[in-house]
């Protein structure tokens, strides 16, 4: 990860950094991700304070909220409502928290409703129809393995419904800014971008991210074609006035046309990588994944804990699906494996 030009640090250092008149980021840490921290973005206006993502429930970054918004002269009682980009917990658990504590209104993509209705259902594997996915895609063992470690459970008493749903198309206004409710299907369902064209400001959650690509299709509820649909995302971004991208993981940059650009070329190239892996004889997303390359590092998906190797797996079988519906690979169900081949 790069650092922001001109911050006292790099982009994880804890503080309130303003990237626009009236904006600023806010890094909040996460326990157990790679990705260090999660960006919560401050808008700040007459009325109070609005604030892009929330991070995750856990004392940690509600304490590092606290002393950010503190160097603002305000406090979490100023903050009128929550804009999530999407149901991760590293985007929506905090505001659920807050919620009950303030009464501010929080709000979410309309498409996340499947995922987080699962996600609330009584004794259910929060993980439930991922696992079944694996095993099709033949990766039943990783599947036995990651259902060992999650066990039975209740879900957390952080899921719980938003106050309203944003829809396509809405616009939002906080003082004199106005945010235009762009959805962008691809890392979950429900996946929305905020658009700021007055300012030139894009706060894009996990859809554009600066240096690595988002996971895809990662979900309680899954999509039948993920890779698809960012892929679709990606050109509606695109065809937006270009914008400074403020994106949920990472250092703000100058271009989301940029980046976007290269997030296509990127999966352009691993459309191809996936497919010479079937040429070569690899039937399923296991064994495909198999014969990738992981992470910037290039590791092999043996080298990877199993939560990533799961993401790993899931995100080939999207490719593949993908190749399939645009007809260079065929895709048959045999025996409860998913076996693709080429055309």
């Amino acid at each position: 990860m790069t650092s922001d030009a001109g911050s006292r640090d790099d982009w994880t250092a804890p503080g309130a950094f303003e990237v626009a008149p009236g904006v600023h980021r806010v890094p909040l840490p996460l326990p157990n991700d790679g990705l260090r921290a999660v960006n919560v973005y401050v808008l700040r206006a007459d009325d109070g304070l609005v604030l892009v993502d929330s991070g995750w429930a856990i004392a940690e970054a509600r304490a590092t909220l606290d002393a950010a918004l503190k160097e603002l002269d305000a406090s979490v009682s100023d903050v009128r409502r929550f804009l999530v980009t999407h149901v991760h917990r590293d985007h929506y658990t905090q505001a659920v928290h807050l919620r009950r504590e303030f009464g501010m209104r929080v709000s979410l993509g309309a498409g996340e409703r499947a995922s987080l209705e699962a996600s609330m259902a009584p004794d259910r594997n929060p993980l439930a129809e991922q696992l079944g996915h694996l095993r099709l895609l033949g990766a039943g063992d990783l599947a036995d393995t990651l259902a060992g470690l999650i066990g039975a459970r209740r879900p957390a008493d952080y899921w719980e419904l938003p106050d309203d749903w944003f829809q396509d198309g809405q616009r939002v206004r906080h003082g004199d800014r106005v945010l235009d409710v762009v959805e962008t299907p691809g890392h979950t369902r429900g996946h929305v971008v905020f658009h700021d064209t007055a300012e030139r400001l894009l706060f894009a959650g996990d859809h554009v991210l600066p240096t690595i690509t988002p996971s895809i299709g990662f979900e309680a509820t899954l999509s039948a074609n993920p890779l698809g649909d960012f892929l679709g995302s990606l050109a509606l971004v695109r065809q937006r006035p270009d914008a400074r991208l403020l994106p949920a993981h990472g250092a703000v940059t100058e271009s989301v046309h940029a980046r976007v650009d290269e997030l296509v070329a990127h999966h352009g190239a691993r459309l191809d990588q996936t497919e010479a892996a079937v040429a070569r004889g690899a039937r399923s997303a296991y064994e495909v994944a198999g014969q990738l390359r992981w992470t910037r590092r290039e590791r092999r998906l043996g080298e990877l804990d199993p939560f990533n190797t799961m993401l790993a797996v899931t995100e080939t079988a999207a490719h593949l699906d993908l190749l399939a519906a645009q007809g260079r690979l065929t895709r048959t169900d045999v025996d409860g494996l998913r076996c693709y081949a080429t055309a």
